[in-house]
């Protein structure tokens, strides 16, 4: 397994490598002109031209795209051409939200959508099934966009003066100020660098930091905050992972070793879930390892929409302003992210058959 482990990561180097070619490229074949989306449409022929001379935009492509790809191998993504701040900066600052985002949604469309599944198999063709099978069609089919409005719309208009009045945008309330970990502690950290980057990427998890710091209030308002865009963006992964889950357990629950389990007398709890749900899990990791990096999709339009500050409300941003530093280090970090999941979910493959040898 290590063997395998190091071919697919030497694999994806190439992947990557391709991804932050094509995403060099395609950035820069964006309609309009970076010097007149940023500084506006009556920006002088002058001011573009020293625009582009203090970018590098002047350049033929060829020798942009050698600089940029000497850059990024010394683990330097640039600098944003719309804040004029260091892109890896940014995204220390930013990546913590969508992660956090992305791992409770996650968490929501699993914890749901698995025993919805494994409910709707064991009860097939009954009401509870064509009501769990329904409830999944319109998962799937309601747009992000859409859903979230409507929550916000419940949960902070209708439901205001009731316990059950929910934050609609942001990610603390005013006033709660969340202290670091390493600051609790006392750890002694650089003033910069690529460990003080990685501590403030982990403290930017504010749940986490929280949580091992022991501050409930923060926990509990970081929470509140994250209920409605979890759940509007956990809706169509938690639809296709029960529809996945009910469909791989119908085929093994028609299987003879589980008819012969039964005859033997083991209780029905253990036949489905230590029998028919561990050679169900193949096709379900798999779609669940789909629904992780589609996740990054759906970001984009939960944190506009609620107001979080992520990766997919600033790379829309990017894009708008044609941002190229910004656009291209953030494709490629959900590339990156698409890779590792890839390589987990391969993985996970041999310890839920050990009949697969990956070697």
């Amino acid at each position: 397994m290590i063997q395998y482990s190091i071919r697919r990561i030497l694999a994806s180097f190439p992947v990557l490598l391709g991804i932050l070619i094509a995403t060099f490229v395609l950035a820069r074949l964006i309609p309009g002109d970076p010097c007149k989306a940023i500084l506006g449409e009556k920006a002088t022929q002058e001011v573009c031209a020293q625009f582009a001379e203090r970018y590098g935009l002047n350049k033929p492509i060829y020798v942009q795209l050698g600089i940029y790809m000497g850059n990024v191998l010394r683990g330097d993504f640039g600098t944003s051409i719309r804040f004029s701040r260091p892109v890896t900066t940014i995204l220390v600052e930013r990546l913590p939200t969508t992660v956090e985002l992305g791992l409770a949604a996650m968490t929501i469309a699993l914890l749901v959508g698995i025993p919805a599944g494994i409910i709707s198999a064991i009860k097939r063709n009954s009401i509870l099934d064509v009501v769990t099978m329904v409830g999944a069609n319109i998962g799937v089919s309601m747009p992000v966009y859409w859903l979230g409005l409507m929550l916000a719309y419940l949960f902070a208009l209708v439901l205001k003066d009731t316990p059950f009045w929910l934050p609609p945008s942001g990610r603390l309330s005013p006033g709660v100020t969340v202290v670091p970990f390493f600051q609790v502690f006392g750890w002694p950290v650089p003033e910069a660098g690529f460990w003080r980057g990685i501590l403030d990427f982990i403290a930017r998890l504010y749940l986490f930091n929280s949580l091992i710091t022991g501050n409930w209030t923060v926990f509990k308002d970081a929470l509140t905050h994250l209920i409605l865009p979890a759940l509007a963006l956990s809706t169509i992964p938690m639809s296709i992972i029960a529809r996945m889950t009910r469909s791989s357990m119908l085929e093994v629950l028609r299987l003879d070793y589980i008819r012969t389990a039964r005859a033997k007398g083991l209780i029905e709890r253990l036949v489905i879930l230590k029998h028919a749900l561990r050679n169900a899990l193949l096709p379900i990791v798999t779609v669940v390892g789909i629904q992780v990096g589609n996740l990054f999709a759906g970001a984009v339009l939960t944190e506009t929409i609620f107001g979080l500050a992520g990766v997919g409300s600033i790379l829309f941003e990017a894009i708008t302003a044609r941002d190229f530093p910004i656009i291209q280090a953030f494709t490629v970090v959900i590339a990156i992210g698409y890779v590792i999941i890839n390589l987990l979910v391969d993985l996970s493959y041999v310890f839920i058959d050990p009949r697969i040898r990956l070697e």
